[in-house]
């Protein structure tokens, strides 16, 4: 049996139509990323006060991290912020304590409800403030302070 070589040309126009397919495939793959939205808060609450409320991004998810920087600790939670009334939800993991990270979560329309511990000594958290928004409250007997971060 015979092998047949293709000319030149036959070569040239089979890379072509196979570079065709192969853009074609590659550009319906493709998937769009966006820039993510954020939102900065700084605090600095002296005991038993709170925040000003901050309202979460509506019918998505937002990432909400907390720190206490004169006590130290972190904690974040994932939110989902449901238009009235709905309410807030979340999940996530409370700030180290020296015990085992606790998990947090929750559902509510209440305002005043614990979400998350942000400082070392869990007594600065984040809770809802109504229905629609969240605040940072200071339990301790002390000024602290620290920042809040939203990303949706």
């Amino acid at each position: 049996m015979r092998i047949r070589k293709f000319s030149r040309p036959g070569v040239i126009l089979l890379a072509t139509v196979v570079a065709i397919i192969t853009s074609m495939v590659v550009a319906n793959a493709t998937q769009t990323i966006t820039t993510p939205n954020a939102a900065f808060v700084s605090f600095s609450l002296a005991s038993g006060a709170s925040s000003a409320p901050i309202t979460p991004a509506t019918n998505r998810s937002v990432l909400v991290m907390g720190c206490c920087t004169d006590v130290n600790g972190a904690g974040h939670v994932s939110l989902l912020h449901l238009p009235s009334p709905g309410g807030i939800g979340w999940a996530g993991l409370e700030a180290y304590s020296g015990t085992p990270v606790a998990n947090t979560g929750g559902l509510t329309t209440g305002a005043g409800v614990h979400i998350v511990w942000i400082d070392f000594s869990h007594q600065v958290d984040i809770q809802t403030a109504s229905a629609d928004t969240i605040r940072v409250h200071n339990g301790s007997a002390g000024t602290r302070a620290g920042n809040v971060t939203l990303v949706w």
